[in-house]
């Protein structure tokens, strides 16, 4: 089983920004020194949503000059507000650059404010995604001599003659990741032997505390897809090895009890910059013209239950090899999510190493 931190923390405003991008760095930097095998990124706008997020190929360009032995993968990156060429360019160029060490998760977005910001319709999005992620796929297959590539999806247009520049690294091209829940993200991840994320809710629902059934039922029915696809049985391991389960929040403390007071005071700074993020998010909605569901408390057992992994080692161990029996390749986990306090930081630090050095080796030991 792989491991992965996810680089997410919030800023409070301007003058925190540089303090959260360098917490980032170190924190990338402390998951190479453990012995994490990936970090991933986020793609977000204007809320304060990790800095760096604002750019993730940029930072992971940055963080794979200092950290080669890592890969890099993006969850997720938002394919309506990325033009189609400069997407397969610049994946293309991540991918040289960290020697085809890359994981691209891709999906529609959740955020109005994010997609108003960058020219996009929220009701666009997710017919968008779908024909630009076609029209990223029919650059990569060009070749010098080809007809040129013409695309017009309302929103991008444009007409490639020659090739994109670079090549990748990877004689397949970056390696994509869908969502494994509805049914056509399922078979586009099957068909194309991709790796997938495998949710633990389905809408719209996202907290309803029986993460277990659900990421049974989608690993399930991706995996079966997978193997009647008729790939070869080293592209199916290929893509069950980094096929992906997140937990947006991880704390791990040397007792339960210690892990139960530390994790619900996080979870409370947590939910305060949810509601501060509010605010600017049903601005956005009444500009679009469209009312979300609001995001669960994460103070409550269902968005708990759904989205985070705590408690002593022995206590977090048990509950993964539930997830490590189905099968699922990689463990994707947030240690930093909330507030980038002082408490945070240094809370976050010990728990991370005590995730290294108390809970992955039981899993890599079992691999061995």
């Amino acid at each position: 089983m792989h491991f992965s931190a996810f680089l997410t923390t919030r800023s409070a405003g301007p003058e925190s920004d540089r303090a959260v991008i360098e917490a980032m760095v170190e924190h990338a930097t402390d998951a190479e020194r453990l012995g994490f095998d990936a970090v991933f990124l986020p793609d977000h706008h204007f809320t304060g949503y990790a800095p760096p997020a604002s750019d993730p190929m940029m930072f992971a360009a940055y963080l794979a000059a200092k950290l080669p032995r890592l890969h890099f993968g993006f969850s997720v990156q938002t394919i309506p507000l990325h033009h189609p060429v400069r997407f397969a360019e610049r994946l293309n160029l991540i991918d040289q650059l960290t020697d085809g060490k890359v994981l691209v998760g891709t999906g529609s977005g959740t955020t109005p404010e994010e997609m108003i910001g960058l020219g996009v319709r929220y009701q666009d999005t997710k017919e968008l995604s779908v024909s630009n992620l076609d029209v990223v796929e029919r650059l990569w297959a060009k070749r010098p001599g080809d007809e040129p590539v013409e695309f017009d999806n309302g929103h991008y247009r444009g007409s490639v003659v020659s090739r994109i520049v670079p090549a990748p690294h990877s004689p397949d091209g970056p390696q994509l990741m869908s969502v494994a829940q509805r049914p056509s993200s399922t078979r586009r991840a099957a068909e194309q032997a991709q790796p997938a994320f495998i949710p633990a809710f389905t809408p719209p629902a996202i907290d309803d505390a029986k993460p277990m059934e659900h990421l049974r039922h989608y690993y399930a029915a991706y995996r079966e897809a997978l193997e009647a696809a008729g790939h070869s049985e080293e592209r199916v391991a290929r893509a069950l090895e980094w096929t992906t389960h997140t937990y947006q929040h991880v704390h791990v403390a040397d007792s339960d009890a210690q892990a139960e007071d530390e994790f619900q005071r996080l979870m409370e700074q947590y939910q305060g910059a949810i509601e501060r993020e509010h605010v600017a998010n049903k601005a956005a909605e009444a500009i679009t013209g469209v009312e979300l569901r609001p995001h669960p408390d994460a103070r409550k057992p269902g968005y708990q239950g759904t989205w985070c992994l705590w408690g002593s080692p022995a206590t977090v161990t048990e509950k993964l090899r539930e997830v490590a029996d189905l099968g699922i390749g990689n463990v994707l986990g947030g240690f930093l999510g909330g507030p980038l306090t002082p408490d945070r930081v240094e809370l976050g630090r010990k728990s991370m190493r005590l995730f290294a050095t108390e809970v992955m080796p039981k899993f890599r030991e079992a691999a061995a």
